[in-house]
């Protein structure tokens, strides 16, 4: 079975995005401040988007290895 390593393209971006939910994690909201509840709904849902894809990211990688490893399979 052979393993797709990850571009390294790619590993900064899983790296950033995994940066990017982390801090949002941290991120405290105040609600008593004006805006906030605008920037926490923001904050919000760019986490989503951020975990999406990395999920893609993560499911491109697996569809690689098991298309792989399935064609190395049937040559042998």
């Amino acid at each position: 079975m052979s393993v797709r390593s990850v571009p390294i393209s790619e590993r900064s971006v899983l790296e950033d995005l995994r940066e990017l939910v982390a801090a949002l994690d941290r991120r405290v909201p105040h609600l008593d401040r004006k805006g906030e509840r605008d920037i926490a709904r923001d904050a919000a849902a760019l986490r989503e988007e951020a975990m999406n894809r990395i999920r893609e990211i993560e499911n491109e990688d697996s569809a690689v290895t098991v298309t792989t490893s399935i064609v190395e399979d049937d040559a042998e």
